[in-house]
């Protein structure tokens, strides 16, 4: 008659095994402290400071605040400068996407380098290159002079800079959708003969709305929202060439913290909306790629 000798080996080996896997589940609770341990002091302290500090004497001085004509002119300034280059980008987006997502040539990378320009240049740097070409001692300022038309320190050159700031948005996300829902059913369409505008009216736009939407969107805060360029082309020149967010730095200069929390507040709003409608469109392109 043999007895079985306990398995000393084994119960070592389980415990051996448990220990890395107790120890392992702490990782993603570090992480997640971690992470949001940053985005407190980086970002949620900041906001939370910003709406207190514009509503801490009340509700009536806050309203008094958006009405004062400096503050008036600002914002439909803001407005402006994006319902103009909103649709400036949109075109040329959805040219640019057209062309790199349906034809190769020489080049299609030197493009896509060239649109993605204003992820990778400072929007300071920018508004130089801007006064430097349309500046009075710039490539293009003499012939400005002589038929007085005037581009820094005015509109037309915070049209450019916002323009220039908010370009690759559009391009950047409908490129890809392009390039995903292919080119057969415009082919299918162009068969039957239906012709060039209507191919894009009602197969491809459809296709790519989603994706135009998010660029639109994104093209849109980042135009109302524009600080370095604009200010460098602006002049930053009260009730004439200043912008909502140059508003926000020179309240709060010249010691009008009420004012400058504000608008403050105002352009915080504006990015709750466009991240609310960006989950809203993520969404939605998630459920079409599942069905």
């Amino acid at each position: 008659m043999t007895v079985d000798k306990p398995s000393f080996h084994s119960s070592a080996s389980d415990t051996d095994t448990a220990k890395p896997k107790e120890q392992k589940s702490w990782i993603p609770i570090v992480l997640i402290g971690i992470a949001i341990a940053y985005l407190t002091l980086v970002q949620y302290l900041p906001a939370i400071n910003v709406f207190v500090q514009a509503f801490s004497k009340g509700i009536g001085p806050f309203l008094s605040n958006l009405s004062k004509p400096a503050f008036v002119h600002a914002a439909w300034l803001t407005l402006l400068l994006a319902a103009i280059a909103l649709p400036l980008n949109t075109v040329f987006g959805l040219c640019a996407a057209w062309a790199i997502a349906r034809h190769k040539f020489p080049g299609r990378a030197v493009v896509l380098s060239i649109i993605d320009l204003p992820f990778s240049i400072s929007p300071v740097v920018a508004g130089l290159m801007i006064v430097l070409l349309y500046g009075r001692t710039g490539w293009f300022g003499p012939w400005l002079q002589a038929y007085d038309i005037k581009i820094i320190f005015a509109f037309p050159g915070m049209v450019l800079a916002t323009a220039f700031v908010s370009m690759p948005f559009v391009a950047r996300e409908v490129i890809p959708v392009l390039e995903e829902f292919g080119k057969d059913q415009e082919e299918v369409a162009r068969t039957l003969g239906a012709k060039d505008w209507q191919i894009f009216w009602r197969v491809t736009l459809p296709s790519i709305r989603w994706g135009l939407l998010y660029g639109l969107i994104l093209t849109n805060a980042r135009a109302m929202g524009e600080f370095g360029a604009v200010s460098v082309v602006s002049g930053n020149i009260a009730d004439q060439t200043q912008s909502l967010p140059l508003f926000v730095e020179d309240a709060y200069k010249q010691y009008e913290t009420e004012a400058a929390f504000s608008a403050a507040v105002l352009l915080a709003l504006l990015a709750v909306v466009t991240l609310v409608l960006k989950e809203i469109l993520e969404r939605k392109t998630r459920i079409k790629d599942v069905e």
